[in-house]
């Protein structure tokens, strides 16, 4: 296969663990599944595609969980990027069982939770996972009883990194007591930041923050707005200058657009190109 991957890192490049230089605009594959994020997609070869472009466009960071089909997207990137592997930095997350479309319930028995990982070691065709990431903190089990199992994982050399999913800064404190943290995935975009205080608290620690669902706008790109306009003026979707926004607001920051297109990949990664303005960036950064 020719290799026609681009020589630069989109968005930049931030040292995940102080170790793994990731370019700072990854890409979620989340999407790639059927509907519900149930199943196989329904063109698997657009799938194929979809993770190769993105990654001869520059990402070499790739976040998936065993949970996303279940267990398809895991298996869609090993047959799509097995010659690009040693490249890249893959991303994955346990913890979340799944009873059907769209049903999530979280389980963090330690024992499953390893289950897990070797799981996602053969359909991810790799004898370390470079990221993993305790998908939600279940309840019903000691955090440090999910974080230690991982840690153990960790020390047998199965785990690199380990991150979390949907927590506080209290939450991630106290995991960090039983092992590194150096990543955290909470949902969070320019209409949504009630996890503000948690991508300050990783700034301050040096944690990547992976925004799941970066691009949402909602009603701040209706016409006549002032992130339509900022768009219109750099020629750009309200989606990209979402994305811009993104990596503008920090630099621990790794947002992890997803899409099942092509064109909307490529649509994304440009989004890395845009400089925005002090006062475009502050007038983005008032909306919320």
């Amino acid at each position: 296969m020719t290799d026609t991957r681009a020589t630069t890192a989109p968005g930049g490049v931030f040292q995940l663990g102080g170790d793994l230089p990731v370019h700072r605009l990854g890409y979620g594959a989340m999407q790639l599944t059927g509907k519900g994020v149930w199943g196989e997609p329904s063109d698997r070869g657009q799938a194929i595609d979809v993770l190769r472009r993105a990654v001869e466009l520059g990402v070499n960071f790739i976040d998936t969980a065993d949970s996303y089909g279940p267990y398809v997207s895991e298996d869609l990137i090993r047959e799509a990027l097995r010659p690009y592997r040693e490249d890249l930095v893959i991303a994955t997350k346990g913890g979340l069982v799944r009873t059907g479309p769209d049903q999530w319930i979280p389980v963090g028995r330690p024992a499953y939770l390893r289950q897990e990982v070797e799981m996602s070691l053969r359909r991810l065709g790799t004898d370390r996972i470079d990221l993993y990431q305790l998908h939600r903190v279940d309840p019903e089990i000691p955090i440090a009883d999910q974080v230690g199992e991982l840690a153990k994982l960790r020390e047998e050399g199965k785990i690199r990194h380990i991150g979390l999913s949907e927590v506080d800064a209290e939450q991630i404190e106290e995991a960090g007591r039983t092992a590194p943290i150096v990543s955290v995935q909470n949902l969070f975009n320019l209409a949504d930041r009630h996890h503000e205080a948690v991508l300050d608290y990783a700034e301050k620690e040096n944690i990547a923050f992976i925004p799941w669902f970066p691009m949402a706008t909602g009603e701040l790109a209706r016409a006549g707005s002032v992130l339509e306009d900022a768009a219109t003026e750099h020629g750009r979707s309200p989606a990209q200058l979402a994305l811009a926004w993104l990596l503008r607001r920090s630099p621990v920051v790794l947002p992890i657009p997803g899409t099942s297109s092509v064109a909307h990949v490529e649509e994304n990664i440009a989004a890395a190109d845009i400089e925005l303005t002090d006062a475009e960036f502050d007038a983005l950064s008032a909306l919320a």
